[in-house]
C-alpha cells in the first residue's frame, strides 16, 4: 500500500490540474531509480495509462501506480508535502529504508 498526507494530496491535485489531468481518470506514479547519495532516489510522475507491470492503489481518491519491480521497496511508504521556511517539496517516509540521506530523497535497503 502507498499512503499520502492531505497536503501531498492537495499539491498533487494542483499539479495534475495545471497539466490538464483529471484525478478520476489519470494516475500518479511512484517509483525509484538508481541515484542519490545512498543508492536509490524516489520518482513521482503523472500517467494517463496503467502498464501491465503496475500495481494500482487508490488512496484518498488518488489513483497510484507502482511498478511491481519497485513494490517491495515502496510498500507502506507515506508521501507528504511541506511548504515552509526550510524549503518545499514532496517528502517520502519509507518503512523499508535501512539508511536515508539527510535530505530524505534517497535511501538504501
Amino acid at each position: 500500500m502507498v499512503y499520502m498526507s492531505n497536503s501531498a494530496k492537495k499539491q498533487i491535485i494542483k499539479l495534475m490540474n495545471k497539466e490538464g489531468l483529471d484525478i478520476k481518470k489519470n494516475f500518479v506514479r511512484i517509483g525509484i531509480k538508481n541515484s542519490g547519495c545512498t543508492g536509490f532516489s524516489y520518482t513521482l510522475s503523472f500517467e494517463k495509462e496503467k502498464n501491465k507491470n503496475d500495481k494500482i492503489f487508490e488512496y484518498k481518491n488518488i489513483k497510484i501506480l507502482v511498478n511491481i519491480n519497485h513494490f517491495n521497496y515502496l510498500n507502506g511508504i507515506i508521501i507528504d508535502y511541506k511548504d515552509g521556511l526550510n524549503g518545499k517539496g514532496f517528502l517520502f517516509k519509507n518503512p523499508n529504508a535501512k539508511k536515508t540521506c539527510g535530505c530524505g530523497n534517497s535511501f538504501s535497503v
